[in-house]
């Protein structure tokens, strides 16, 4: 997440007051070498302490911290409506598929399955070709447009006249949710001074989680039809308020605008914040940038970065084969047997309720415990849930009459799976993306983390039925609990603590030295 730009050197239009100082850049510009690989430097410790030296504010230089959460929860608006996206086939398929209702042609099982996959596609596809428009246009108007998209998906998907319309439109959805993903968390990145970049990181997260809620709860009163005209609204009163946000003052400065970088800083930090420090090393940072220009293949190449790549890979990798969808197919279905006297329905609902309430004390306690105890609890607790549930179904199976009495088993067993997969493997693997990686690398990494999670929920879920009709319900879930084992084991031996850490202090770490040097430890006391 860097500020990619192709515009004349910052030094030459609007020069403000410079000399150094604070700002966050560290966990910011998700896609940005996806357009220009060239751009950043070799020089690695020289540019990452500027970026790690960026973030901090001082307690000499006052700074508001209220402003930064209202531009942060204003971007995560296109997460809200992505959420949307997502939440809708849960309540639309019984009445599309089982009822028949809702189109005037029929939609069969394995139909309805690509009309949820689709989504998934779109996403995927996005993710890369993104990067280039954001570098271009910028992170706020790259998201504003995306309310585009938004709008033609879901007139498509309200007046669909066949079956591959309902396709085409869940694949444009995806194309704007899948987009969100990458723009959102490189804005917060951004705009978030290191002591918050945690919080505000996740409410990306947070904010699916209560798009899927809100599909699921209007859902449960209204029809297809009508949840999908007030789902296509959502995304324009998104544009409305994002409309009012500033833009990030590191892509200002990559395009040499530096009384808009002023003014976007002012709005964030407030009037009484001096901005000079800051500036100047937005302006030192991009400096760097365009005199040490490197390759994405070069950057590649560099063991540190091939090492960075596979702990986000493979902490996308676990997020979705850790049983997550499985668990919440199977949610209406464990709920029925354990006759609760919930409706599916009420059921989602619930489910969507727990997601909500467990990601949100996820951005409480992520800059406060960390993201690897996050991921180590949530993980072994998923594993011993998933194993539950399995044993559960495998004696459902064996016999019906022996789970009579144990139908409290599998319902505990997915809440628990729930609230534990919010709290950890939910946000961080979308966190750490932007943290892992050096700057000239930063873009096309995580673009590549970003497709290879869509690609991966697609072929979870199209190949779900498969899995239980080869393994069994029991033997499919130990299976999810086997992989989760392993993503156990990866976490504690693989992933780093990035826990209040600059990026310079992070790729020390990935390269496996103990110290820094000595330009990030004058930094590091200079934050003190």
């Amino acid at each position: 997440m860097s500020t990619a730009s192709s515009s004349n050197s910052s030094a030459g239009a609007e020069e403000a007051p410079r000399k150094p100082g604070s700002s966050n850049e560290e966990s910011s510009h998700l896609l940005e070498a996806a357009e220009n690989g060239a751009k950043y430097g070799s020089r690695q410790a020289d540019q990452e302490n500027l970026l790690g030296n960026m973030v901090h504010a001082s307690t000499e230089n006052k700074s508001r911290k209220l402003p930064q959460y209202v531009a942060a929860l204003a971007a995560a608006g296109g997460a809200f409506a992505a959420g949307t996206v997502l939440g809708w086939t849960s309540p639309a398929q019984t009445e599309i598929v089982v009822d028949g209702e809702g189109y005037d042609f029929p939609v069969s099982d394995t139909e309805f399955s690509w009309v949820g996959s689709s989504m998934n596609l779109g996403a995927a596809f996005v993710c890369i070709p993104i990067g280039f428009l954001i570098s271009m246009i910028g992170r706020k108007l790259t998201m504003l447009m995306l309310v585009l998209p938004f709008l033609v998906g879901w007139a498509m998907l309200i007046w669909a006249p066949s079956v591959g319309f309902l396709y085409a439109s869940r694949f444009i959805l995806g194309l704007a949710g899948g987009a969100f993903c990458v723009t959102a968390p490189m804005y917060t990145g951004e705009i978030a001074q290191k002591d918050i970049r945690g919080t505000l990181g996740s409410f990306f997260q947070l904010m699916i989680t209560m798009g899927i809620l809100f599909v699921y709860a209007v859902g449960a009163g209204v029809n297809v039809f009508w949840l999908s005209v007030i789902c296509g609204i959502i995304p324009i009163v998104f544009g409305v308020i994002f409309f009012f946000m500033p833009e990030s003052p590191t892509y200002l400065v990559a395009k040499g605008r530096s009384e808009s970088a002023v003014k976007s800083i002012q709005w964030l930090r407030g009037k009484e914040y001096d901005y000079a420090p800051e500036l100047e090393e937005l302006h030192e940072t991009d400096r760097e940038i365009r005199e040490n220009k490197v390759n994405v293949l070069a950057a590649l190449n560099r063991p540190v970065t091939r090492k960075a790549l596979a702990i986000s890979l493979g902490l996308m990798f676990f997020q979705q084969l850790c049983g997550i969808n499985a668990v919440i197919f199977y949610s209406s279905k464990i709920f029925l047997d354990a006759n609760t006297g919930i409706g599916s329905q009420w059921a989602t609902i619930m489910i969507g309720i727990m997601q909500v309430v467990a990601t949100f004390v996820s951005t409480l306690v992520v800059d406060k415990l960390g993201r690897r105890i996050l991921l180590l609890a949530s993980g072994s607790v998923m594993a011993i849930s998933t194993t539950a549930i399995g044993v559960y179904f495998f004696l459902q199976d064996q016999d019906s009459t022996k789970v009579e009495n144990l139908g409290w088993l599998p319902v505990a067993s997915l809440c628990i799976f729930i609230l534990m997969f919010s709290i950890g493997y939910g946000p961080v693997p979308w966190l750490m993306m932007g943290e892992l990686f050096a700057t000239d690398i930063k873009g096309f990494a995580g673009s590549l983390a970003g497709t290879t999670n869509w690609l991966l929920a697609f072929v979870v879920t199209k190949t779900f039925d498969d899995l239980n009709k080869g393994l069994g319900n029991g033997g499919t879930f130990w299976l999810f609990a086997g992989l989760t084992v392993l993503g156990v084991f990866f976490v504690f031996f693989a992933v780093p603590e990035t826990k209040g850490k600059s990026l310079n202090e992070i790729q020390q770490e990935l390269a496996g030295n103990s110290t820094t040097t000595a330009t990030t430890q004058a930094v590091n006391g200079a934050e003190k």
